[in-house]
């Protein structure tokens, strides 16, 4: 036990640890997005809270304990983005999976989609091998453990098996469903077309379109990983967590995504 300003113990430390972290982890999930500002703030009157209430002051601490109370319902509806990024972060990377994630954006083994057991790489790597040269856009998600139904009914039901040519007749300039994105279940396209959220994040830079952001977007709420080829560079990238992650050679573009989706 240490003895000074304040009784301290081994727990408590352990509390304080504990709680940095977690401030730690939301704070990355809204850096770079308009609620720094008001995160930044909350964490200012908190610990402002504290501090009156070590040193006993009464009236300030009250006051500031009922601002808080009141203001945490304001928070869940301010920050409901950020606390499902941040909810799907502990999912993600919870001790009850049944298997770890050998890579930064592995898939659960035990995702309804079995993407390890169906989904062709090579097909998907072919096609986007063909787009990158014709400089055709392309988004297309893969879906984890997190149900992705919603933004499926948003685009146009395909249900067919992944094939190469089917994924260039989709993202061709001229299609009414080039603009939208691709999501898969198993190793089947169930929709195209579809509509995604995009990503609040400022740190993106200028350079990425709608397409990387709608993808940054999708793997900030969820378990997914997406693919996207850029129609201005031709340049392809693979992106979970909402981090991008270029690929700079076309050849080796079936090895990342296979390490992207834990299929090694």
């Amino acid at each position: 036990m240490i003895q000074g300003f304040i009784t301290l113990r081994w727990l408590d430390v352990l509390d304080i640890l504990l709680v940095a972290f977690l401030l730690y982890q939301l704070y990355q999930l809204v850096k770079g997005t308009a609620a720094i500002r008001i995160f930044i703030g909350i964490l200012i009157i908190i610990i402002a809270w504290k501090v009156t209430e070590v040193l006993q002051m009464e009236l300030v601490s009250n006051i500031l304990g009922q601002f808080i109370g009141i203001g945490a319902i304001a928070v869940i509806v301010i920050f409901q983005q950020e606390l499902r990024r941040f909810l799907v972060f502990i999912a993600n990377n919870s001790i009850f999976r049944g298997k770890r994630r050998r890579h930064l954006f592995n898939f659960n083994f035990l995702s309804d989609n079995n993407v390890e057991a169906e989904l062709n790489a090579h097909v998907i790597a072919v096609a986007c091998q063909r787009m990158s040269i014709d400089k055709t856009g392309a988004l297309m998600v893969f879906p984890g453990k997190t149900d992705l139904s919603n933004y499926i009914e948003t685009g146009t039901k395909i249900n067919a098996e992944a094939s190469a040519s089917l994924l260039e007749s989709i993202f061709f300039h001229n299609s009414p469903l080039h603009d939208g994105a691709v999501i898969f279940k198993h190793n089947r396209i169930a929709a195209a077309g579809c509509v995604l959220p995009l990503s609040e994040s400022k740190t993106l830079p200028q350079k990425y379109g709608l397409r990387h952001r709608a993808a940054v977007g999708i793997t900030e709420i969820s378990d997914a990983v997406a693919l996207v080829i850029s129609e201005e560079r031709g340049t392809i990238s693979i992106i979970a967590r909402g981090r991008i992650d270029p690929i700079k050679k076309t050849d080796v573009i079936e090895d990342r995504l296979k390490e992207a989706l834990g299929l090694e």
